[in-house]
C-alpha cells in the first residue's frame, strides 16, 4: 500500500513507479523497520495516542510480521514501494484499520535513517570480526615464518633485508587502523534521528531519549533538519570500506607478484587458484586478483555517494534513496573477500631459500654507510663513499662484497674496517632493534602487541 497519495488522481506511471520503488534494496532493513515500529508504538501508547487494545493489536501484529521475515515467509507485493510500506500493508492485513495509527508523528524521512543506522550497528561489529579473523591469520603466519629472511622493496626495487614475519605484520597494522575507523563510524551510527519527523520534528510528546535507549542508540540528534539529511555515517562507512579494500589490495598485489615464476617466493594452493581455458600449465591467482579488483568497486561506491551528497540542499531529498545500495554492496564485498583471504593466506607455500637468494649484496649498502658513520664519518660523506663503491662494483662486474681491501683503502685512506661482517642478512636485520624495526626480538614483541590487539573488541 502507498503511504501517500491523498492529493493525487489516477495511478503512477508504471515505469515511474518502478524507478521510484526501493523495495528490492531496502527490504534488507526489514528487521530494523519492524523493531523501530514496535518501540515507536510503545511511545504512542505511553502518550495516549494508542489505547491498550490498539497497542496490543499493533504490537502482536508487528511480532507476527517479524516472525514472517525471520522464517522467510513474508510476501513482497508488486505494490510495495519500500520496506516501510510493505510492513504497514501487512499490518493492515493482520489487524485492520488500527494499523493506520502506527505512523502517527513519524515520517519515512526519520524512519529510514533510523532503520539504516540500526542495520549498520549490527553490520559493523560483524565486519570488524571478519577483519580480526584475517588479522589472526597474518599474526600466525608471522609466528610461523619468524626465521625466514627476505629483501624488502621500495619503488619495487630491492631494499634492506627484513624478516618475512615483519613483512606479514606490515599488513596487520593498516587493518588495525581500519578497525579504529569502523569503531568511530559505529559511534556515529549510534545517534538516533527518530522523532525528527519529515523536517521540523514531531508534534507529539514522545520521549526521544527513552526511544534511543530502547533501540540501543547512544544519543539523539539535535537538529531535525540535519537529522533527516545526515548521511555522514554512510559516507564514513564507505570510506572505511574503501580504505580497507585498498589495504587488502596492496597485500594481494604483492602475493600476485611473489607467486610469479620471476619471483618464485610463494606458491598458491590449488584451492585458491584457477586454471586457464587455453593454457594447461597456468595456475592463476584469481582470488588475489579479484581482491585487487574489488578495491576499485569499493572506491567507486564511495565516490558515487559523495557525488550525490554534494549537490543536495538541507533536509531530505529522494536522491538519498541511493545510499543504502552502496553501503550494502560495500559490506557484501568485504564479507565475501575477507573469509577467503583468511583461508588463502595460511595455505601459501613459502620458499625460504628463494627469499634469501633474492638478498643480493647491494642491499647492504646502507649497512656499509652505517658502519662508516660508527667509525666517525658524517653520514652524507659515508653515503657518497658507499655510492662510489657501488659504482666501482658495477663497472667491474663484481658484487660490492667482492671489492678488495686495496679498493676500500683507496676510497677511504687510513680507515681500517672489516667490511666482510656486513654482508649477512641476519647481522643486518639484528641491528634494526628499535621498536617497529625488523630485529627478531623486536618482531617477537610486535607479534605480542598484535595479539593483544586481537583481544580488543
Amino acid at each position: 500500500m502507498s503511504l501517500w497519495g491523498g492529493r493525487f488522481q489516477g495511478t503512477s506511471d508504471a515505469d515511474a513507479w518502478k524507478l521510484n520503488a526501493s523495495i528490492d534494496i531496502d527490504q534488507r532493513l526489514a528487521k530494523q523497520d519492524v523493531t523501530g515500529s514496535i518501540v515507536w508504538s510503545q511511545q504512542l501508547h505511553k502518550i495516549g495516542i494508542l489505547n491498550n487494545s490498539e497497542y496490543q493489536d499493533i504490537h502482536d501484529g508487528l511480532i507476527q510480521i517479524l516472525n514472517e521475515f525471520e522464517q522467510l515467509t513474508f510476501q513482497i507485493h508488486p505494490s510495495d514501494e519500500d520496506i516501510h510500506s510493505a510492513v504497514e500493508r501487512r499490518l493492515y492485513e493482520i489487524i485492520g484499520k488500527t494499523a493506520g495509527k502506527l505512523h502517527t508523528g513519524r515520517s519515512r524521512n526519520d524512519q529510514v535513517s533510523t532503520d539504516f543506522r540500526l542495520w549498520l550497528l549490527e553490520a559493523i561489529p560483524t565486519l570488524i570480526h571478519a577483519i580480526r579473523q584475517f588479522q589472526t591469520q597474518l599474526v600466525e603466519r608471522a609466528e610461523q615464518d619468524i626465521d625466514v629472511v627476505m629483501p624488502s622493496y621500495t619503488h619495487l626495487q630491492r631494499a634492506q633485508p627484513v624478516l618475512l614475519s615483519h613483512w606479514w605484520l606490515s599488513f596487520f597494522w593498516p587493518l588495525e587502523r581500519d578497525i579504529q575507523r569502523l569503531t568511530f563510524t559505529f559511534k556515529e551510527c549510534g545517534i538516533m534521528p527518530l522523532g525528527s519527523g519529515a523536517a521540523a520534528g514531531t508534534s507529539f510528546a514522545v520521549d526521544r531519549h527513552e526511544l534511543a535507549d530502547q533501540l540501543g542508540f547512544i544519543g539523539i540528534s539535535q537538529n531535525s533538519m540535519d537529522a533527516v539529511s545526515d548521511r555522514d555515517f554512510a559516507a564514513q562507512f564507505l570510506f572505511d570500506s574503501a580504505l580497507c579494500g585498498i589495504h587488502l589490495s596492496k597485500l594481494a598485489e604483492q602475493v600476485v607478484l611473489f607467486s610469479t615464476t620471476e619471483f618464485g617466493f610463494f606458491a598458491l594452493d590449488d584451492a585458491f587458484a584457477t586454471g586457464s581455458s587455453l593454457m594447461p600449465q597456468k595456475k592463476n591467482p584469481d582470488v588475489f586478483e579479484l581482491t585487487r579488483g574489488k578495491a576499485g568497486n569499493l572506491l567507486g561506491l564511495l565516490t558515487g555517494l559523495m557525488s550525490t551528497l554534494k549537490g543536495l540542499p538541507s533536509t531530505y531529498d529522494k536522491d538519498l534513496q541511493e545510499d543504502k545500495q552502496a553501503v550494502f554492496q560495500a559490506y557484501d564485498i568485504l564479507m565475501a573477500v575477507l573469509p577467503v583471504l583468511s583461508k588463502a593466506i595460511p595455505s601459501l607455500r613459502i620458499f625460504p631459500e628463494k627469499l634469501r637468494a633474492a638478498i643480493d649484496p647491494s642491499v647492504f649498502a646502507t649497512d656499509l654507510a652505517d658502519l662508516l658513520v660508527k667509525a666517525g664519518i658524517p653520514f652524507r660523506e659515508a653515503h657518497a663513499l658507499v655510492g662510489k663503491a657501488v659504482k666501482i662494483s658495477l663497472e667491474s662486474g663484481r658484487g660490492i662484497h667482492q671489492l678488495t681491501s686495496a679498493e676500500w683503502e683507496k676510497l677511504i685512506p687510513g680507515l681500517e674496517i672489516d667490511f666482510s661482517k656486513v654482508f649477512s642478512p641476519e647481522v643486518s636485520i639484528a641491528t634494526r632493534c628499535v621498536v617497529g624495526g625488523t630485529a627478531p626480538q623486536v618482531v617477537v614483541e610486535q607479534i605480542s602487541t598484535a595479539r593483544r590487539c586481537l583481544q580488543t573488541h
